[in-house]
């Protein structure tokens, strides 16, 4: 429980927040409401999010403390109010021509307004994250140094003939196909966007791998390779993939944009500690399935997210599919040691 302390008290500060604001809207009845659907918003986030956990748990916990520290304090700072908060603003901002400050007086005062707006570009921002999070699965699918395989010699054949060049072949085939879905005034948007996010990928493994490269001292190497720029980057952008996604559905709860940020912050809190329990617990090591499991729930959402553009998919189906690969990897990871298990125990018979 000691990892989760300080997300069970900013909870208690943000639901106090979220109690008071309702309360000097709506009186009693208001702030109950406030409560209730802030509680909400928090638990959507945290099911939406916990693929992304297991992938932040599995990239952080080969970076020393120094990096680990960095993305849990200001990586939190940044996935709250920047990818929760800020980065809808901007993108309401944009598409009207307006101020931040005027985007933000929308948003308080004509909640609908502001909504309707940032739904208005949900399909180039499914775009963008659909191709980020594609390019995310496919790389973990085409690697061929992995030693375990989920889907057996399936995946191992997959992992032998793909390659870095063909996941951006194949995203950006999804790219020309969600472009396909939408009307001729809207094509070219969400292609540039798709294409955007394929950008941000490369650009931020290159950033990764040219500070790992070209950086001689052996120390600062060493901590190099253990966390970068580059990875923190990564961590960030993949994480802001998954909160729009999450800010759009809140839309579907309620209009208050004060509410959705509290909301999805307190998951947001919840879903860092959830990530620094995986780590420091070894749970990836022990569950060795559940890294496979949360990457094709990436893929999966990569695909929702393409598909998105055009069709309404419920948040619901979106939050299940992504649980469901996790909970089966989980079973397979069970299996997979008790089946170590048997073997252990039938060479040891073997030798007595």
């Amino acid at each position: 429980m000691q990892h989760f302390r300080l997300s069970f008290a900013v909870t208690i500060v943000l639901m106090a927040l979220a109690g008071w604001w309702g309360f000097e809207h709506g009186g009693m009845p208001g702030l109950l409401s406030a409560l209730w659907i802030t509680a909400v918003l928090g638990v959507l986030e945290v099911s939406l999010s916990f693929d992304n956990a297991v992938v932040n748990a599995s990239v952080l916990r080969h970076w020393n403390e120094f990096w680990r520290k960095l993305f849990l304090t200001v990586g939190i700072l940044v996935a709250v109010f920047g990818m929760r908060l800020l980065f809808p603003l901007v993108i309401v901002s944009v598409a009207t021509g307006l101020g931040l400050i005027d985007v933000w007086h929308m948003a308080i005062q004509t909640p609908q307004e502001y909504s309707r707006h940032l739904t208005e570009h949900h399909a180039e921002v499914s775009a963008f994250g659909g191709a980020f999070l594609m390019l995310v699965f496919l790389n973990f699918l085409f690697d061929e140094e992995k030693e375990l395989h989920w889907l057996g010699w399936i995946e191992e054949k997959v992992g032998k003939y793909g390659s870095e060049g063909l996941a951006i072949l194949l995203t950006l085939l999804a790219v020309f196909f969600a472009m396909s879905l939408m009307p001729e005034p809207r094509k070219l948007p969400v292609l540039i966007s798709g294409v955007v996010g394929v950008l941000v990928y490369v650009g931020v493994d290159w950033i990764s791998g040219l500070l790992e490269e070209e950086e001689e001292d052996p120390t600062i190497g060493k901590m190099i390779s253990q966390g970068s720029i580059g990875g923190f980057l990564y961590l960030e952008v993949l994480d802001a993939s998954f909160s729009f996604d999450g800010v759009i559905g809140a839309f579907a709860i309620t209009n208050d944009v004060v509410i959705i940020m509290l909301g999805l912050a307190i998951g947001a809190m919840f879903v860092r500690s959830l990530t620094v329990f995986l780590v420091y617990k070894g749970t990836l090591q022990e569950f060795v399935y559940l890294e496979h499991g949360a990457h094709y729930a990436i893929g999966i959402l990569a695909l929702i997210m393409f598909a998105s553009v055009h069709y309404h998919i419920p948040e619901w189906f979106t939050g299940l599919s992504g649980l469901a690969f996790i909970l089966v990897s989980l079973w397979s990871s069970v299996r997979h040691r008790r089946r170590l298990a048997l073997e252990e125990t039938h060479d040891k018979a073997e030798i007595v």
